[in-house]
């Protein structure tokens, strides 16, 4: 009796503790990672987060609550034609590049750059958004890409709003993706922020072509508002739509 007594403490004193802060971690995931999620504040090792991490992106640049919430909007978003995802942070200051573009199926983040929001939306930051024509303020929400024209702002690329109540009247007014002098880098080193358009996503003109040409033909945007209630509004997420 004594002897197994023994045995069996002897085998309790081998067996590793377990570190709380490792509980849950996936197989061949570093301790450290698993900390690091925990601290940020969102769930370890959903999808959102483990592809958050494998693109490099920061929450000093991109709201992790945005990522999250385009990547669920992109995977039920079932015609679109292409792997691409376009976000567009508005919680962030026009100052810094706040558009991304994501290879989906290769994990790559394509392009980051600067871009405007509607002038009645905000001076540096967009607080303010409406679906109305002739508000000059900017749509949030899901968009599946279309053509390209030639109009009075140069190359430009038709976007379909898909969220009825939120911005389903895109293409009514005229809300397209093209380039402006007034969305300059240097224009926002300057300034503290980028000039602002009717409504439109504007972009710089020196990387206009390429990213419209990436991004044209049935690929996502989303358009992250930085408000609490957008993802109670948005039909695409289950929300009661209407947006002002």
């Amino acid at each position: 009796m004594i002897l197994m007594l023994k045995l069996i403490l002897s085998l309790l004193t081998i067996v590793s503790p377990v570190n709380p802060a490792t509980q849950g971690a996936v197989e061949n995931e570093p301790a450290d990672a698993a900390q690091v999620r925990l601290v940020d504040g969102f769930t370890p090792f959903t999808e959102a987060s483990v592809l958050f991490d494998r693109l490099g992106l920061l929450e000093e640049e991109v709201e992790y609550e945005a990522f999250e919430l385009a990547l669920e909007g992109y995977r039920k978003i079932e015609d679109r034609s292409k792997e691409i995802l376009t976000l567009i942070d508005y919680s962030k200051s026009s100052a810094v590049e706040r558009l991304f573009v994501i290879d989906m199926e290769n994990e790559q983040v394509l392009f980051k750059s600067h871009v405007a929001h509607g002038r009645n939306s905000g001076d540096e930051f967009a607080t303010s958004f409406s679906n109305v024509d002739g508000s000059y303020k900017s749509s949030p929400g899901f968009y599946i890409t279309e053509g390209t024209y030639h109009g009075r702002n140069g190359y430009s690329l038709i976007i379909d709003g898909l969220e009825k109540g939120i911005n389903d009247k895109a293409k009514q007014r005229a809300i397209v993706v093209h380039g402006s002098k007034y969305v300059a880098p240097s224009i926002a080193q300057k300034l503290g922020k980028v000039g602002r358009s009717l409504g439109c996503p504007a972009l710089p003109y020196a990387v206009t072509k390429e990213i419209i040409d990436t991004i044209k033909g049935g690929s996502v945007i989303f358009i992250y508002p930085g408000t609490e209630d957008y993802a109670s509004r948005s039909p695409l997420l289950g929300g009661h739509g209407d947006w002002a």
